[in-house]
């Protein structure tokens, strides 16, 4: 059900390393698509993640890293309440969609990120939100703002 993961190109050169702003720090990117069932509705799709590898960019040229190379393991999800960043929480905080509302549980903000894993076995480490009523309330506020914007596109033609 999962592809393989696999190193991304950085650019159209086929380079795999993207430096920082700091030039001596880089990092490479790896994807891996899943199918995932929706749990709401049962429908499969892909999804596709990605996540970031950091290091040094003398050891990222040491890795031997190149476009389209196929990694073993698979790269997950993890949540917590706990944020992974305790300099920068904010860099993590689990957002629903085009929203801007942050996923919580118990009132606590909801921090999500990717991870690689080397071994196949790991898996993704959910936790679910129950602010759902804030969030209907938004997405349902979107939708008639849509259908509005969509009407009047029409009368102007």
């Amino acid at each position: 059900m999962n592809s393989k993961v696999k190193v991304v190109a950085a650019d159209a050169a086929g380079s795999v390393i993207t430096k920082s702003n700091n030039p001596e720090y880089g990092y490479v990117r790896l994807e891996q698509t899943r199918l995932v069932i929706n749990e709401n509705t049962n429908f499969m799709e892909p999804k596709t993640l990605s996540v970031l590898i950091h290091g040094t960019v003398d050891n990222l040229k040491k890795s031997g890293f190149y476009a389209g190379q196929e990694l073993p393991g698979v790269i997950t999800v993890k949540e917590s309440t706990e944020p992974f960043n305790k300099t920068n929480p904010e860099k993590d905080l689990k957002v629903a969609g085009s929203t801007g509302i942050v996923c919580t549980v118990n009132g606590q903000p909801i921090y999500r990120k990717t991870v690689y894993s080397q071994t196949s076995s790991a898996e993704d480490v959910l936790v679910k939100h129950d602010n759902t009523e804030q969030l209907r309330a938004a997405y349902e506020t979107a939708s008639k703002s849509k259908a509005i914007k969509a009407n009047t596109d029409f009368d102007a033609i």
